[in-house]
């Protein structure tokens, strides 16, 4: 009987997809994409913003996937990643990476900055204030 795989994708507050009798996963990563078999090794890698593809009984399913990391350990195969959207064509599921997830970067880039010139401020008041008092 062929080994198929179990395939999980956590988002942070909830289970996306719980699904069973995988037999391929193809996935993006930083140094490109990489297709998982059940038979493969067991390896941890580390997902980038992209098209997450699985099949499972005879049907393959698309999934936009934010950054994650992904863990496979005999048959089963954890992914965890921040933002998840599917239900849609691979074309749109492409426009949605590209807007919805860099969008985000974006604006974490953003609020970054002000939280470093925020904190930067602190700092510059709170030495100010300790060289008044001396």
């Amino acid at each position: 009987m062929e080994q198929l795989m179990h395939l999980k994708i956590l988002l942070p507050f909830r289970i996306y997809t719980e699904t069973e009798g995988v037999c391929r996963i193809v996935l993006e990563t930083a140094t490109g994409s990489y297709g998982l078999l059940p038979q493969r090794l067991d390896c941890v890698t580390a997902l980038v913003p992209g098209i997450f593809m699985y099949e499972a009984n005879n049907e393959e399913h698309y999934i936009a996937i934010d950054e994650g990391i992904l863990i496979k350990a005999g048959t089963e195969v954890l992914v965890s990643v921040r933002n998840a959207i599917g239900g849609a064509s691979l074309g749109q599921l492409k426009e949605a990476v590209e807007k919805e997830f860099v969008q985000t970067d974006e604006s974490e880039t953003q609020l970054r900055t002000v939280m470093d010139k925020m904190e930067s401020g602190l700092v510059a008041s709170i030495e100010k204030l300790r060289k008044e008092q001396l």
